[in-house]
């Protein structure tokens, strides 16, 4: 029988004005990556799936800042998550 993968969730902070680069602001497996997501649905935050960059932010520490190397795929996020915001707004 194949085991169910543990569900991981990680959760990004970017204030242009004040980082030089999205931190870490939360990270949990299971029923805290659940919860991470719940309550990133109750305040509208958008959610993007990516297994692998979860896996790698996972292992980063609560408040540190993503690697160069994680740079690209995290401006694609962003980007991402731009779009749906203006299309939230029109």
């Amino acid at each position: 029988m194949k085991k169910k993968k543990e569900t991981i969730a990680t959760a990004l902070k970017y204030d242009i004005d004040k980082d030089s680069a999205p931190h870490l602001i939360a990270k949990g497996k299971g029923f805290t990556a659940e919860k991470i997501k719940n309550i990133a649905k109750e305040n509208n935050v958008p959610i993007y799936k990516d297994e692998k960059l979860s896996k790698q932010l996972y292992n980063l520490s609560l408040g540190e800042e993503i690697p160069p190397e994680l740079y690209q795929v995290v401006v694609e996020v962003l980007l991402f998550i731009a779009k749906l915001d203006s299309k939230m707004k029109k």
